[in-house]
C-alpha cells in the first residue's frame, strides 16, 4: 500500500510518500518538502496574510498532483501551529481544499506529542521502557512520556524556535529575558511529566534537535537512521553560549543548519538547553522518526 503524508508545519511543508505493509516499517518511496515559512506570514491580527496563503495553496496543490503521479492511494493531510493558530484557518483550509482537492486537518497540539510519542515507541520498542519525548517545532514544544504506546502524559506550549525568534529576539528583547520566560512555561507542566518517575530513556525529534545535536558532533543525516545520534547537555551548554554571539552567516555555517533556520537556532537552543535541565537529562537521543511517522502509524492500525 502507498501512502502519502502531507505536513504543513510552521516553517516548511513537507509530503511522505511511503510504502506500508503488514508487519514491517514504512519505506519512503519519495519525498517533496518546501519553505513555507507560514509563522513569518502572520498579520499582525494573527490572520495568514494572502501572500502566505498563496504559498500554502501552491505548495499543496503540486504535493497533491505528486502524490497521484507516484501512485499514492491516499494522502493523509494535517497542518499544526500556523495554521492552527491563524484566525482566518477556516477560511484559509477550505481555500486549500477547493484549488488542490486536498482538506488539510487541523492537528491540535496535544494530538502532536501523542502522535510524535507513538513513533519513537515504535522506533525503539519496549525495552526502552519509560520514554520522555521532547519536539521543538517552529510553533511549539511537545513533551510526553510514559511507558506504553499511548504516553500517560503529552502536551504542548507555545515554544517553538520559530515563534520565540519571531516575538522575542526578532524585536530585540533580551536574550535572557528569554531563557527566564522559556524555564517558566517549561516548569509549570514539569510535575505532572515526572509524577510517574524518571525517564528510562528520553529521546528527541524534529529538525531543530537534529540540527542541534548535529552542531554538538553527532553523524551526519548520509551515514543513514541507524546510527545512533544523542545530544549531550554539557555540549548544547557550550554551542548555546557561541550562538549568543555568532551571527547568522556563522550559524549558517555550522554543520547540519540550513540557510532557513540559522536564525532560529538561538531559540531552539534556549528551549533544548531548559528542557533538558527542567527534566534531568543529561543526554537525549535523536530519533529518525517523528510526527509524520506517528500520524501514518495510527492510520495504519485502524485499517
Amino acid at each position: 500500500m502507498r501512502i502519502g503524508v502531507l505536513d504543513i508545519g510552521s516553517n516548511t511543508g513537507h509530503l511522505l510518500i511511503v510504502d506500508a505493509f503488514r508487519g514491517g516499517p514504512p519505506i519512503p518511496a519519495h519525498s517533496f518538502s518546501e519553505p513555507l515559512r507560514l509563522a513569518e506570514n502572520l498579520d499582525a491580527g494573527g490572520h495568514l496574510t494572502a501572500e502566505g496563503t498563496d504559498r500554502l495553496v501552491k505548495y499543496v496543490t503540486e504535493a497533491a498532483s505528486q502524490a497521484e503521479d507516484k501512485g499514492a492511494e491516499r494522502v493523509l493531510a494535517f497542518a499544526t501551529s500556523a495554521v492552527r493558530d491563524a484566525g482566518n484557518a477556516d477560511e484559509v483550509i477550505a481555500r486549500v481544499a477547493e484549488a488542490s482537492g486536498t482538506q488539510l486537518q487541523i492537528l491540535p497540539g496535544e494530538d502532536e506529542a501523542r502522535l510524535t510519542f507513538l513513533a519513537v515507541r515504535r522506533w525503539f520498542g519496549w525495552s526502552s521502557g519509560r520514554l520522555g519525548v521532547f519536539d521543538i517545532g517552529g510553533g511549539s514544544l511537545e513533551l510526553a512520556v510514559g511507558a506504553d504506546e499511548e504516553p500517560e502524559t503529552a502536551t504542548s506550549l507555545p515554544l517553538g524556535a520559530g515563534r520565540l525568534t519571531r516575538e522575542w529576539l526578532d524585536r530585540g528583547m533580551d536574550h535572557d529575558d528569554l531563557r527566564r520566560e522559556v524555564r517558566r512555561e517549561i516548569g509549570a507542566v514539569a510535575g505532572p511529566l515526572l509524577r510517574g518517575g524518571p525517564f528510562d530513556r528520553a529521546v528527541a525529534t524534529s529538525k531543530t534537535f537534529r540540527s542541534l545535536a548535529r552542531m554538538c558532533g553527532a553523524a551526519p543525516s548520509g551515514e543513514g537512521p541507524y546510527v545512533r545520534r544523542t545530544l549531550k547537555h554539557r555540549d548544547l551548554v557550550s554551542l548555546g553560549q557561541e550562538l549568543r554571539v555568532a551571527t547568522d552567516e556563522q550559524i549558517a555555517a555550522m554543520p547540519g543548519v540550513s540557510a532557513m533556520r540559522a536564525h532560529q537556532m538561538r531559540a531552539g537552543a534556549v528551549v533544548a538547553e531548559a528542557t533538558m535541565e527542567l527534566f534531568g537529562v543529561d543526554e537525549l537521543q535523536i530519533c529518525p522518526w517523528a510526527l509524520r511517522e506517528g500520524v501514518l502509524i495510527e492510520y495504519l492500525d485502524h485499517l
